[in-house]
Formats: C-alpha cells, structure tokens, sequence
C-alpha cells in the first residue's frame, strides 16, 4: 500500500508527463509544414474529391506543402502526381515544378508569357460521341488542338485520328495502356507502353506520330521524363483544368464556365476530356468567350516559339 506521500509524488509525475506531452504536441503542430490556402485547389485527373476548402481536387494530386516556396523547390526524384495550386484568377497557377526544371526534360505545362494566348489539348481514352462536336468546334473557330490518346482510343477510333490529321490537329501519346507510369522502372518496358501506341497512328495515317507525350494521371518521375526525353519525346502537363471526367457526375455549363473562364491566363495548357458531354455541349460557346477576352489559340508546336 502507497504511502499518502507516495502518492502525492506519483501524481505529480503523472501531472508533469501529460503536461510535456499536449506541450510536445502543440509545439509540432505550430511548426509541421502548412496545407496550401483556402483559396487554392490543386488539381490532376482521375478521382476528385473535396479538399478544405470545398473546391474539387485530384485525390491523387500532391499539393505543395508551402505554397509560396513551391514554384523554387527542385522536382523530386521519387514519384509525383502532377498538381497546381490556384491562388489569383487570371494568372498562372503555381505548380510542382517551375518552367525552367521542367524544360531541363523538354517537359512543359505552360508557356512563361504575358501574352494572351493558349494551348488547348484533350485525353481521349474512349469515344463515347462528344469528340465529334468538339471538332465541329474547334473547325468554326480555326482552334488548333492536341489529342493525347491511348491504345484503345486510337484501335478503335481509326476514322477520328484521320479526321483529327486532315483537319490539323497534332495526335499526342497517351501511353497504350494507361498505366501509372512512374511505377515503369526499366526503360524498355516504358519506351513500349508509347511505340505501341505510335505503331497504330503509322499503320492508320501513314506517317510518323508527332513525340509529344502526356502521363496518365499527371503521374511522373524524373527517371521518366529523361526516358521520354531519351525517346525524342516532349512532356507536356496542364495549367488548366477541371473535373470533367465523370460520366455520371458531370459539371453544368455554370460551374465549367467559373473555371474555364476565371483560371485561364497568358500561355496557359488547357487539359479537357473528349468524354465529357459538357465539354462537347459548351465548347463552342467557350471558345467564342475566350477569343472575346482577347485569347488566341496556338498549337503545342508553337509553344515558345
């Protein structure tokens, strides 16, 4: 039996042992990195969900964990989702890496300009009727595009590429499976994932594929992007976005304008789905709007230029 002294004493240990614990914790938590802003969103494609905020996000999208260092941090070596952090309608958005350490890999995902011009590009990874009025679209209003598509898109959809080259669209590569490829460790198994992929477009149009490649899902490495380099292949990511690709969740034509219209800016890589219904139903209607606030279209192979 404990003594009333001892007790006393235990007491007291147990008192000061609690109290350096909450004082410990309260202490990592004033200096553990911060999330970015309310008022910023990042963003890649496949699985959204809501971040603090209440803005849709990519839940497969990293964030910067200080936004106001992340366009100076180097890329990281390890796989990374691609993702972008909002902060000022009308200007460009800060992103995992700036546009000097992506173009070290001949990878882009804007063009560093003040002039008011944009890059619009679409994934393709099936056909489900909306890529026909796109290109109506994009024919009314002499708008160049990139399509990245994937192998089944390309197998099945040999009368779409035709169009898509006739009409002076660029074909970009999607990989053949879509598969997460910072996970693609040797470079023989990454150069097939886009050979595959550029076979068809030869055996449909005759001519070589244009080398312009874009990762499923936003994801990457370094290692991959020197073997997209390695291959002759340009990287191109995205500095606009939206989560289009719900096919039974899709944006009304209000939420898709709030987006399109309020984040586009100077040089600016549009990323839209080819599935979306929104997409197809507002996109001439969009593209009139942007051309009304100044904006030209160019092509990818014009970026820089």
């Amino acid at each position: 039996m404990l003594s009333k002294n001892n007790l006393v004493k235990l007491a007291g240990i147990l008192l000061l042992l609690t109290a350096s614990f909450f004082g410990g914790q309260l202490v990592a938590s004033r200096f553990a990195p911060q999330s970015p802003s309310s008022t910023s969103e990042t963003l890649s494609t496949d699985g959204s969900s809501a971040n603090s905020s209440g803005n849709v996000s990519d839940s497969s999208a990293e964030s910067p964990s200080d936004s106001s260092s992340a366009s100076s941090s180097a890329i990281a070596s390890a796989a990374e989702n691609w993702g972008l952090s909002f902060q000022e309608d009308g200007q460009p958005p800060v992103a995992n890496a700036t546009f000097d350490e992506l173009k070290a890999y001949n990878a882009y995902y804007a063009e560093d300009t003040d002039e008011k011009v944009l890059y619009l590009t679409f994934d393709c990874g099936y056909e489900n009727g909306n890529t026909e009025p796109i290109l109506d679209a994009l024919k009314k209003h002499h708008a160049p595009a990139t399509f990245f598509v994937v192998g089944t898109f390309i197998s099945s959809e040999p009368e779409l590429i035709k169009r898509m080259h006739d009409e002076g669209h660029i074909v970009g590569n999607h990989t053949y499976h879509h598969p997460d490829m910072s996970q693609i460790s040797t470079k023989e198994a990454f150069e097939k994932e886009l050979k595959d992929v550029e076979d068809l477009y030869t055996e449909i149009t005759g001519e070589s594929m244009t080398k312009y490649y874009r990762p499923p899902q936003g994801k990457y490495s370094t290692e991959n992007l020197q073997m997209a380099k390695d291959l002759g292949y340009q990287t191109f990511f995205w500095s606009l976005a939206y989560v289009d690709w719900y096919q039974d969740d899709q944006p009304s034509k209000a939420e898709a304008f709030d987006k399109l219209l309020g984040r586009i800016h100077p040089g600016a890589i549009v990323l839209l789905h080819s599935t979306s219904s929104t997409n197809a139903q507002i996109l001439d209607e969009l593209l009139g709007k942007w051309e009304e606030m100044g904006y030209r279209f160019r092509a990818l192979d014009e970026l820089g230029i």
